[in-house]
């Protein structure tokens, strides 16, 4: 915080921020630095697998520490996301699904699963403690529900490096909470977006946690990002390009605060999908039910907010709810 600006981290506001005063960036250095001391005990006792995924999640974190300071062209940083993405899949024991699907083609499936949502979580780090509070909630839900579920995974160095990062995740959002600090930059939310792919990855196929609990605890990051995605598709915009047409950055802008809008997610996530999951874990049977009712009324109340919509027709909507 003190050397951003020697640093080149300072954030300065513009037509794509959420902020009106500079803020420095790259605080999620200190959630790579907390996570990967969190993995040594991973790293220790499963070095194929952990070792790995340590070094992917710094390398990806060192490319948007990079991109923090002087911006680098779009696919080059998307080919680095998928190259990473891919060494992560390629070290998993994929064939445990027991899918009837080539091993290569799922392979590619998952890489480039993973390198979405590491764009996706990127999308959604645009106000004020929400990216970092969604990490510690998947982290800390995933981590609950799969101990109630399989109580013999307290043995698991799985569990407790998720434990860990939640933990790293939780200090830096004590000085990004609002009003923020710090901003995690592009080095904190391209590694939290890797690290959670491979979280979901491992206990999936470890069978902690199914797909469909995964998407309904990842819920409201998925609805809102993919719907602003879709929308500004349709409309031929070029989506590849910063905005602020989230859901949340709209609801930000209706209610006038950072602190509202990031308490309406964490108390959607606590209080409704922290139960569905549990629900579809409980009935795994009817875990695809639930989670496809569930996006129905995320994706609706995501459009109703606002999501992908034209900055017009949401300043529009904002006057009327005024």
């Amino acid at each position: 915080m003190r050397r951003a600006g020697k640093l080149g981290l300072m954030q300065q506001p513009n037509g794509r921020s959420s902020h009106v005063v500079p803020t420095p960036g790259g605080g999620g250095v200190g959630i790579v630095a907390g996570g990967s001391i969190a993995g040594l005990l991973m790293a220790l006792l499963l070095p194929w697998l952990g070792v790995p995924v340590i070094m992917a999640g710094i390398l990806l974190a060192f490319i948007g520490y990079a991109d923090d300071k002087r911006p680098i062209a779009a696919r080059w940083r998307l080919g680095a996301q998928v190259l990473l993405m891919g060494a992560i899949v390629a070290v998993l024991p994929i064939d445990q699904l027991g899918l009837p699907v080539p091993e290569s083609v799922l392979l590619l499936i998952l890489t480039l699963s993973g390198a979405l949502w590491i764009n996706l979580f990127n999308f959604m780090d645009g106000i004020d403690g929400l990216a970092a509070s969604e990490a510690i909630f998947l982290l800390v839900g995933a981590a609950l529900l799969a101990w109630l579920f399989e109580p013999g995974i307290v043995d698991d160095p799985r569990l407790w490096w998720m434990l860990g990062l939640a933990a790293a995740c939780l200090g830096f959002l004590l000085l990004n909470w609002p009003p923020a600090k710090i901003f995690m930059g592009d080095a904190g939310s391209t590694y939290l977006g890797l690290m959670l792919a491979f979280f979901a990855f491992t206990t999936m196929l470890s069978f902690w946690l199914s797909l469909w609990q995964w998407l309904i605890l990842s819920g409201l990051f998925l609805a809102d990002s993919l719907t602003t995605l879709v929308r500004r598709m349709l409309r031929r915009e070029r989506f590849w390009e910063g905005h602020k047409r989230h859901a949340y950055q709209a609801l930000q802008r209706r209610f006038g605060s950072h602190l509202t809008a990031t308490l309406l997610y964490v108390g959607i996530n606590v209080i409704v999908l922290l139960p569905l999951a549990w629900l579809a874990g409980a009935h795994r049977d009817w875990g695809l039910a639930i989670a496809a009712l569930t996006y129905v009324a995320l994706v609706a109340a995501a459009i109703w907010a606002g999501a992908g919509a034209p900055l017009e027709e949401q300043a529009e909507e904002e006057g009327a709810g005024a």
